[in-house]
């Protein structure tokens, strides 16, 4: 992921600017698609309803790059967006999108990989939604990583919890066991992984496997 970081930058151009307040929508699941946004400035949390009518949260968009792409070409949102700070973004129509890669044939690569990254995250992530919570726990927590760019997490227990899904109990017992085992340290609301390695190693092999493969890209 971090390699289309940026990326899309040189054609904000062609863009609508959004300045949008904090806990302003972006975009909602199941809404027919009106294209798609670039994160400039602030911050994006994009969460998912099950068919349970359960919502929780699965990614937070890290800056300079695409969000909801699958809303392009009129498709259907898959997941809803909210800004979780002040934020600036850009709007990209189709009609947009189809004279940006007119004027640069290379865009269409760009915002392809993007895509196709999500789609991927999203079955990834949806194959973990019933999988033991210190299995999503440790997922979760190397997504973070992977999205901060260091090994500290700025993230408190309760937040942790409505991220997964779960308790804070639960998340504070998780927490608490990998402190004694020396794989992480906690304090003022944050986390600093020390042994990553031993984070990985709480994945199930297959999925530990794509989450190398993409978190390293």
């Amino acid at each position: 992921m971090l390699n289309l970081r940026y990326k899309w930058t040189p054609f904000l151009p062609y863009g609508q600017k959004l300045e949008l307040k904090k806990n302003t929508f972006v975009y909602r699941q199941g809404e027919n698609g009106r294209g798609f946004f670039y994160l400039e400035q602030g911050g994006v949390k994009i969460s998912l309803l099950s068919d349970k009518g359960h919502e929780r949260v699965i990614d937070y968009i890290p800056l300079g790059t695409l969000l909801g792409e699958h809303g392009a070409h009129k498709g259907t949102y898959l997941t809803t967006a909210v800004t979780t700070t002040p934020s600036i973004l850009y709007h990209f129509t189709d009609d947009a999108l189809a004279k940006v890669c007119r004027d640069h044939p290379h865009a269409s690569m760009i915002f392809t990989n993007s895509h196709l990254y999500k789609v991927r995250l999203l079955a990834e992530i949806i194959s973990y939604l019933d999988s033991p919570v210190e299995q999503q726990m440790a997922h979760f927590l190397l997504k973070l990583i992977q999205i901060h760019e260091n090994e500290n997490i700025p993230i408190d227990q309760t937040s942790f919890a409505r991220y997964i899904g779960t308790s804070r109990i639960t998340v504070n017992k998780i927490i608490q066991k990998w402190r004694q085992q020396g794989f992480i340290q906690f304090s003022n609301g944050v986390i600093r992984v020390i042994q990553i390695d031993r984070i990985r190693e709480i994945l199930p092999q297959a999925k530990n496997e794509w989450l190398v493969q993409y978190t390293s890209s």
